[in-house]
């Protein structure tokens, strides 16, 4: 039978860890990018929100058109004519 090897892993201290990019900036760096990202996260919600406000403009007119357009009228409309005698 094979022997089984215990590896028992040693704990690493804080002194063994490879410094980070968040220990090599300071408090003020790092407060900087977090405002940064967030003005960008307000910007690109703004835009999607203007696009959005766009789309629905542009929809809308597209139905206002077509409600004005007596061919489309004719052919979306119901052919049953009898119900109406």
């Amino acid at each position: 039978m094979a022997k089984k090897k215990n590896n028992t892993s040693m704990p690493s201290s804080a002194a063994d860890k490879p410094a980070t990019l968040k220990d090599l900036l300071g408090a003020e760096t790092i407060a900087k990018l977090k405002e940064q990202a967030a003005e960008l996260k307000q910007n690109e919600d703004r835009k999607k929100e203007e696009a959005r406000a766009k789309a629905e403009a542009a929809r809308k007119a597209e139905q206002k058109r077509l409600e004005n357009d007596f061919e489309h009228l004719l052919n979306t409309s119901k052919m049953d004519w009898q119900k109406f005698k």
